[in-house]
């Protein structure tokens, strides 16, 4: 009995301290979280933000996003870790760096050109006098734990000759849900022959090497500066007669067609609508359930393949392909502009109401509406957002949205057929916000991102792809 006695002592003495110990481990699992989300979440303002389409940041804009303590990833990475417990109260001490290149600053502005390309944020969370139960007997009366995340914004443009790894090969990416309107390589803003052009205005991207042709951000919609916050319709270079697209024209950029009132005059860029697979669209909104799949993926998502699984998406970088399940092809047995698939598929999309002329009727906006006058560019909630209607105002300021969209950019040299399908080259992946459509399928949109590729030709072949939700995808980058 007296050596059980003196046993039970140390087996008491020992749950109590595994009791201290099992608390510390929690925390420092919440800590982790914490850290992940907020490393994240700074990652995702970045790549929103557009500044990876400022490679050497000649805008001066990069301090606003991540230069220091006040800058918008900065506080987003601070806000988002501190919604997160660590032992039962928020989060202490939240420490945000970023890196490129391998080095480090609070100032990505500070940084060498890798972060152009690659931006890196870390994350360090450390929470300090946790509370002890047992072990306070021995005079321990706290302790602290701590837990470290670094996040990328990756965007593949010119990504083998800039970024953290230089390898000579660009790395390309494949985002989800992309809309099927493909684009010429081609920008609005900077006709080299003006009034159009085609195959002689100012690539979005160098098929080369993937860069952006005209890296800059610009405010007030004008693109005179850089492509980001660049503004102009979408118009289907399609007649308006049928229910084929019977093309007016090889898809140009600055479309001026005197004597009608369906299309918009420059700025514009004309878009092909892209083949969809057999299969079924995915995360399609109800408002939409009854369309054609062409409508369905613009309201919804783009499907499952059986080589990609669950990464769902049907539009690849670099490669001209025909086949199933990765039809980079145009088809023209589709008419966005006069079967009103595009204006009611868009308006699933964006959440819009039942006044598809009001810009304010339920979707989201960008402030001023349009053409940014202020950057970064600031997104508000409309009407029927999701959190507006969980209780928060209308106008709210959000980072994700809606009426944020990717569109395939293919080679503007692709021979189109006059009927039926023909496949294409995708070089990049444009993304812009959907500022509103009109009945005729044309869509107002302002340019958040650009993405190039090469074509899959040359020395700058493509290698394996990065999956994401975006053409400038974020993941984490250390474990646990």
């Amino acid at each position: 009995m007296v050596l059980v006695a003196i046993a039970m002592v140390a087996i008491i003495a020992m749950a109590a301290l595994s009791i201290d110990v099992i608390t510390l481990y929690l925390a420092r699992e919440e800590a982790q979280r914490s850290a992940d989300a907020g490393a994240l979440a700074a990652a995702r303002t970045i790549s929103i933000s557009g500044i990876t389409g400022d490679p050497s940041n000649q805008t001066g804009n990069w301090q606003l996003i991540c230069g220091g303590g006040t800058s918008s990833a900065t506080l987003v990475a601070q806000a988002v870790a501190q919604q997160n417990a660590v032992g039962g109260i928020a989060a202490g001490s939240i420490t945000v760096t970023y890196s490129a290149g391998g080095s480090t600053s609070s100032d990505c502005s500070g940084l060498p050109a890798a972060v152009g390309v690659n931006p890196m944020v870390t994350v360090l969370v450390t929470r300090a006098n946790l509370p002890t139960f047992f072990s306070r007997m021995w005079g321990n009366k706290g302790n602290s734990v701590s837990a470290t995340a670094t996040a990328e914004a990756f965007n593949p443009s010119n990504s083998g000759t800039l970024g953290n790894q230089t390898t000579g090969t660009i790395t390309p990416v494949q985002p989800r849900c992309v809309k099927p309107w493909f684009v010429p390589n081609l920008e609005p803003s900077n006709p080299l022959s003006p009034p159009n052009c085609q195959t002689n205005c100012l690539p979005l991207v160098n098929t080369a090497d993937g860069s952006i042709k005209n890296p800059g951000i610009s405010l007030g919609g004008a693109g005179t500066t850089g492509v980001i916050g660049e503004n102009f319709w979408l118009v289907p270079d399609c007649g308006y007669n049928g229910p084929s697209c019977v093309q007016r024209s090889l898809p140009q950029a600055l479309a001026n067609l005197p004597g009608t009132n369906r299309t918009h005059p420059p700025p514009n860029l004309e878009y092909l609508p892209g083949a969809i697979p057999v299969g079924t669209p995915t995360a399609v909104p109800s408002c939409s359930l009854g369309g054609n799949p062409y409508e369905q993926l613009i309201a919804g998502c783009d499907q499952s393949s059986s080589n990609q699984g669950a990464k769902g998406t049907i539009y690849q970088c670099g490669v001209q392909s025909s086949s199933s399940p990765n039809p980079n092809l145009v088809d023209l047995s589709e008419n966005p502009a006069g079967s009103g698939d595009t204006t009611n598929g868009v308006q699933c999309l964006i959440n819009a109401g039942a006044h598809a002329t009001d810009p304010f009727d339920g979707e989201d906006t960008l402030n001023p509406y349009e053409k940014p006058s202020s950057y970064p560019f600031q997104i508000l909630a409309g009407r029927n957002n999701p959190v507006v209607k969980a209780g928060l105002a209308r106008g709210t300021p959000v980072t994700s949205s809606n009426s944020i969209i990717s569109l395939p950019i293919f080679d503007s040299g692709n021979t189109i057929g006059s009927s039926g399908q023909s496949p294409v080259t995708i070089v990049g992946f444009l993304q812009v916000f959907i500022n509103g459509v009109d009945n005729h399928g044309n869509v107002d949109v302002t340019v958040l991102n650009v993405a190039g590729c090469s074509n899959g030709q040359g020395p700058n072949f493509v290698g394996n792809p990065v999956f994401g939700s975006s053409p400038v995808p974020v993941r984490l980058i250390t474990s646990p």
